[in-house]
């Protein structure tokens, strides 16, 4: 399957300054993360609040430089390109933000916020072609085109989100960075929201990465998952109705609210912290939570290993296909 992005060994190492008497600390935001994005694709990245998941949305944009690793657009290594070559090349890849609030400039009317990415990427627009642009773009969103003249204060944060949706729209890019755009919405109003992505998608053909907390979300809308824990990958799910085999994934998604009480069941809830991510321990970054571990977790890092028709997991004593098993010591 042709794939539009590629990602390599991908790893982000943040220093800190030394103390007056300590020495400078490191924390590696994401580390030896690899996965590949086919054209068409909704991939989803979900994990507990500082796993890396938004870190890792602005390694594949280049809008943070990786300490290690390659990404690759298309084929074109993004490591290695110049700013003015990466620039130009944001044409084709585009974010949708959290917080629909602080992303929009309050000073800029909706006009002249659809009309910034020709701005910055240098493309002159005519009056004329820049008033049926800014129309177009809203009438794909479902704005009217009166809220062209109004500002961010004179909207509601669905609108918001649309008016931040259309201008990632603006250069008809293949690929969209969603980190969490519906977190900050109100419910009914975030089923608007995903409704719109869902058509957008069908209508553009375009490519998502879908960063979620809203784990019933994530595996409505997205083909593939991506679990991370502390900056690595721990486990990829084929389809998002497969059961997952990492003991950390099967808690974490098993913590989804299931409505129909009928189905509801004893969730066997994670004990002890999660280690500190200037401290990671030697072996599994999990084992310390994990009713699994044995003392090869403490000692070596599992490796990504594929299980099953595309399914791979990080773990040493994966679960069983069994979604009813618990996460108990083998």
């Amino acid at each position: 399957m042709n794939a539009l992005v590629e990602v390599e060994d991908l790893g982000l190492c943040f220093s800190s300054r030394p103390g007056l008497f300590g020495a400078p600390r490191q924390l590696w935001a994401v580390r030896d993360v690899s996965f590949s994005i086919p054209r068409g694709e909704v991939l989803g990245v979900v994990g507990e609040s500082g796993c890396g998941k938004s870190t890792l949305a602005r390694l594949i944009l280049r809008l943070l430089e990786p300490t290690e690793g390659h990404v690759r657009f298309e084929g074109t290594d993004l490591t290695a390109l110049s700013t003015h070559d990466m620039r130009l090349l944001r044409r084709r890849m585009q974010m949708v933000f959290q917080d629909p609030y602080s992303s929009i400039d309050p000073r800029y009317r909706v006009r002249d916020t659809l009309l910034e990415p020709f701005r910055v990427q240098r493309i002159k627009l005519s009056a004329s072609e820049a008033k049926d642009k800014v129309a177009e773009l809203l009438e794909m969103v479902g704005l009217s085109v009166e809220m062209a003249s109004t500002y961010p204060h004179q909207l509601s944060g669905g609108q918001k989100q649309r008016v931040g949706i259309a201008r990632a729209l603006a250069l008809n890019p293949p690929l969209l960075v969603l980190d969490e755009p519906t977190a900050s919405l109100d419910v009914s109003i975030q089923a608007q929201i995903i409704g719109l992505l869902e058509r957008l998608r069908r209508e553009l053909n375009l490519t998502y990465l879908f960063i979620s907390h809203d784990l019933g979300l994530v595996q409505y809308l997205c083909d593939r998952i991506i679990v991370m824990y502390l900056g690595r990958i721990v486990e990829t799910m084929p389809r998002a109705a497969t059961t997952a085999h990492h003991p950390y994934s099967r808690a974490l998604l098993d913590s989804n609210f299931e409505p129909d009480p009928t189905r509801r069941r004893v969730i066997a809830r994670l004990t002890d912290e999660i280690p500190s991510a200037f401290d990671l321990p030697p072996g599994c970054a999990f084992a310390s939570r994990c009713d699994r571990v044995s003392d090869r977790c403490r000692q070596s890092v599992p490796p990504l290993a594929d299980m099953h028709d595309g399914h791979s997991a990080a773990c040493f004593h994966p679960l069983s296909s069994d979604p009813h098993e618990r996460s108990d010591r083998p």
